[in-house]
């Protein structure tokens, strides 16, 4: 089975809604990042690695402040790739990166997508990258069987938005509203709508994300997509010290 279609099997639940987990690269800090990152995927459906960068635009303060702190670590996309190499790290959930794209364009798509391969990584998800300049990206990880996943937002033109699920692969990213990542709000009113504009555009599973934290949120958006992605709050839930599977744990509704 191909990469990509990994992801897109993980995230095909009939028991309840599917849980992407986003940790940022090498926080809190490196030596911890592993351990992290092999109890969250335990209890996640999919993993986000954020690359660390310097300019996180579409990022909310937490984040931002988690990748300026993997930085001052040394923590870049080498490293990633160095530690996801390691023999003894056993992930049980596919991994994707999600990456602005100098970070990429720097490493080279074709050396990008073999290093990739060779580390277990089954996909990307670049939020600056559009759709119309993503081909040779999408061509070099397409040779390896890696996903490039598309988003999509609530104001996402009606044929744009077709074209952007019919080129996504492993899942479709369906933002809930614009702005940056974090804010702690109710799932807008209009998104009921706009979700079941997604779904029905998509053929792969659809998994909604910013600003999820609690179980309840999670209940409200399993009833229009196939999964939600956590990010913000999990990063916070790492930054105080706490459990970070158990934080996935507790966002899964009951039954």
């Amino acid at each position: 089975m191909l990469p990509r279609d990994q992801i897109r099997d993980a995230l095909t639940r009939d028991d309840g809604p599917a849980i992407v987990a986003y940790l940022t690269a090498g926080y809190p800090d490196p030596e911890r990042f592993l351990a992290a990152l092999e109890d969250v995927a335990r209890t996640a459906d999919a993993i986000e690695i954020g690359v660390p960068f310097s300019d996180p635009m579409a990022d909310g303060v937490t984040i931002q402040r988690s990748s300026e702190r993997a930085i001052k670590h040394g923590v870049s996309l080498k490293w990633i790739f160095d530690a996801l190499a390691r023999r003894e790290l056993e992930l049980a959930s596919p991994v994707l990166l999600m990456s602005y794209l100098n970070p990429l364009l720097a490493f080279g798509y074709e050396a990008l997508a073999g290093r990739a391969a060779e580390c277990g990584v089954s996909g990307f998800v670049v939020p600056d990258l559009p759709y119309e300049e993503s081909g040779p990206l999408h061509a070099a990880l397409r040779q390896r069987g890696l996903a490039l996943v598309q988003m999509v937002t609530p104001v996402t033109p009606p044929e744009r938005l077709e074209a952007l699920c019919a080129a996504s692969e492993g899942f479709v990213y369906a933002v809930t509203r614009t702005g940056t990542t974090g804010r702690a709000v109710a799932l807008p009113a209009e998104a009921t709508a706009y979700l079941a504009r997604v779904k029905a555009a998509s053929e792969l599973p659809v998994c909604a994300g910013f600003g999820v934290r609690e179980q309840a949120q999670v209940e409200a958006i399993a009833q229009h997509a196939d999964g939600v992605v956590v990010g913000t709050a999990l990063v916070e839930v790492l930054e105080r010290g706490e459990d970070a599977a158990e934080f996935v744990r507790s966002l899964r509704p009951a039954g």
